[in-house]
């Protein structure tokens, strides 16, 4: 697996007002931008094409990051005049994404997450990254049992933004608006979603106080910024 999307089209509301005039994928962290840390993440794991979509300011993302050049990445944009939401988003994207499974991460995520472990099981049509459930999260999201998701069951985890997707999973999907859960939640009830727990370090950067507490776990090197990191199928190390 080579290829990968990074989703960086929101308007990023809830990082008002930091984002007014900034698109959120390029709010610094420790000197760099959120979407730089992905990038170099994404180009030490060996991937060769990261497709990037944008919206709200996106002008300022292409800009600022380019084509991929400086980190020897080939980088594809996906412009949307219009909002598509996560799964229009990724829809629309297909053409430069090709045939294969490839990653997708969310931009506003940060993790340690070794991104070249991830792989998408035979006869998945989707694999999910699970997380403990953070504070503003308490109720979690899916269920892993036996590395297969389900929205059903207790003992949820948080999904991280960070998943493995075959491009068959949009077959009957047709452009336009629409989210990514309700199309994930369909194949789990098909028993075509895998998933694994990972327990390493992991923060959804969506307000200003998350922000800043990344600021502090950089400063005080509590996260280990290169490829490392651990996944387990079903509990936590």
């Amino acid at each position: 697996m080579d290829v990968a999307m990074i989703l960086a089209a929101g308007k990023g509301t809830r990082m008002r007002p930091l984002t007014l005039h900034t698109p959120k994928p390029l709010l610094p962290a420790a000197g760099k931008s959120l979407i730089e840390w992905h990038i170099e993440k994404l180009a030490a794991a060996g991937f060769k094409t990261v497709v990037i979509n944008h919206s709200w300011l996106g002008e300022q993302l292409e800009e600022a990051i380019g084509n991929g050049e400086r980190w020897g990445i080939r980088i594809l944009w996906s412009p949307e005049d219009e909002l598509l939401e996560t799964g229009g988003g990724i829809h629309k994207a297909l053409p430069l994404l090709g045939k294969k499974p490839f990653l997708l991460v969310n931009g506003d995520v940060f993790t340690d997450i070794n991104f070249n472990r991830l792989r998408l099981p035979d006869n998945s049509l989707a694999h999910l990254v699970l997380v403990s459930n953070p504070d503003h999260n308490p109720g979690g999201d899916f269920t892993l049992v036996d590395g297969v998701v389900s929205e059903h069951g207790e003992n949820k985890g948080t999904f991280a933004g960070v998943s493995v997707l075959a491009p068959e999973l949009f077959d009957n999907c047709q452009p336009g608006v629409f989210p990514l859960t309700p199309l994930l939640k369909e194949k789990m009830a098909e028993n075509q979603v895998t998933g694994e727990l990972y327990s390493g370090y992991w923060l959804d950067v969506g307000t200003p106080e998350r922000l800043q507490t990344l600021e502090k776990d950089l400063a005080a090197g509590s996260v280990y910024c290169k490829t490392s990191g651990d996944v387990t199928g079903s509990s936590e190390r």
